[in-house]
């Protein structure tokens, strides 16, 4: 057998296999000596059938079969040893005068090879590093939800203002029909709370998308429409009242504290807020690294300039469906698919430069802490060192989880690398303008 590879460009390259008799014949013969044992014929003994007619029967079949099985061998140990580092599979040439009745034959196959780049980290970029304040008001908010989720709940026949509502938002133009809670100071239009005053359960109050909350996006929230759909949304919907209660709010003493935070880790309202305050700067964390690290991916996208072998892709992608696809049909796909492409592979050349590599305690450490968190909002806040290793060993037993759980890791070690090596101004924002930033607005 000889393999050789011509590079057609230094996107490209046609590999060449050319396969002798030599290469084949034993492993045929093996395979048709087994059917010989094997073959049920009439006329003759089980074992005992002519070699000739086994060949008759089954040669063709297991030629093609064997030196395909051949050819991917050959051809995969190949592009190992050569060290080549293709994008998609290779793709056969077909060849239309192509015999399988001479005994050497000759396959070539079309190779799309990644391209060589450099990813600059460091490169001058307008990202926005946000680091998201608590302040006053949002703290004495949560310790008055808190109250309120904790308090006792009393039915009323009329609203009034600070009642809390139960309802259904309602156009059946928009297919807009979604149920929630809500207290009559969401509103930003003091005209659409004077609506409800005096309502009873069963009452409907129309209201006007335009202007109903300070912030557009709380649309997605309350009404359960489309990011795309909220900026300027001018429509009429329907609120049908269905429950009116008023909430005594709960006392904040040791007994609530402890409930919430377990018995003695938490002893007075300050302390409370602190614990308020420390919960809400890691979530605000978490949200602010979102945001840069695809900030930081949509600029090295933008940024990191090499091509690709476009039209290898778009034959490949013909192909590796369940279904193939039309030229144009694949065209499309590569488009929609192109800018995931060039990703992967700046996110590939970062892992290897910057030497990022994944332990088995690497996931062990990340999966213990995600149980840690989930136990917490169960009211589990201490939790035994071995109750959470036998959660853990069950989650690592899944290998579905293990590839989920992965890409978290690698996504927290290359956010680690891009908060190091990104050069990016620091800004710091409440929450209300972090959301106004986090949509463009």
């Amino acid at each position: 057998m000889n393999i050789t590879r011509n590079n057609v460009d230094a996107l490209n390259a046609i590999v060449t296999v050319e396969v002798t008799k030599e290469d084949y014949t034993g492993q045929v013969q093996k395979v048709l000596a087994d059917y010989r044992k094997n073959a049920s014929i009439p006329g003759f003994r089980k074992g005992a059938v002519p070699m000739s007619l086994i060949e008759k029967q089954y040669g063709k079949a297991v030629l093609l079969d064997e030196v395909n099985k051949l050819l991917q061998n050959s051809l995969n140990d190949y592009l190992v040893e050569e060290k080549l580092d293709i994008l998609g599979n290779p793709l056969p040439k077909v060849t239309e005068d192509f015999d399988w009745d001479t005994e050497d034959y000759k396959f070539e196959f079309e190779l799309g090879l990644a391209p060589e780049f450099t990813v600059d980290l460091g490169a001058k970029n307008k990202i926005t590093k946000f680091n998201i304040t608590v302040d006053d008001k949002m703290l004495e908010e949560q310790v008055e939800r808190i109250q309120k989720q904790y308090g006792k709940l009393v039915s009323k026949e009329s609203v009034e203002e600070g009642d809390d509502l139960r309802g259904t938002f309602s156009n059946e133009e928009k297919g807009i029909n979604n149920t929630v809670n809500i207290t009559l100071d969401i509103f930003k239009d003091k005209k659409a709370i004077k609506k409800f005053i005096g309502k009873k359960v069963g009452d409907v109050v129309a209201l006007s998308t335009k202007g109903l909350f300070d912030d557009d996006h709380k649309l997605m929230d309350y009404l359960k429409v489309d990011h795309d759909d909220v900026h300027g949304l001018d429509i009429e919907v329907n609120f049908t009242i269905e429950e009116i209660n008023t909430s005594e709010k709960a006392e904040i003493n040791q007994e609530l504290l402890d409930k919430l935070f377990g018995a003695g880790i938490v002893s007075s309202v300050e302390e409370l807020k602190e614990k308020i305050k420390e919960d809400a700067d890691k979530q605000f964390e978490t949200q602010a690294d979102q945001k840069f690290l695809n900030d930081v991916t949509e600029f090295l996208i933008e940024n990191t300039k090499f091509e690709l072998p476009a039209e290898f892709l778009k034959k490949w992608i013909q192909t590796v469906g369940e279904n193939p696809l039309t030229a144009e049909q694949a065209e499309e796909e590569y488009a929609k698919s192109e800018k995931g492409l060039r990703y992967q592979l700046i996110e590939s050349k970062v892992i290897v430069e910057n030497n990022l590599q994944i332990t088995f305690e690497d996931l062990k450490a990340f999966t213990a802490d995600l149980i840690k968190k989930q136990m917490a909002q169960f009211g589990q806040m201490d939790p035994s060192d071995a109750e959470v290793e036998n959660i853990v060993a069950r989650v690592l037993s899944n290998q579905e989880e293990v590839k989920r759980i992965s890409e978290q890791v690698m996504n927290q070690k290359l956010l680690n690398v891009f908060k190091e090596k990104v050069s990016a101004k620091t800004k710091e924002v409440s929450y209300q303008d972090f959301i106004k930033e986090m949509y463009g607005e």
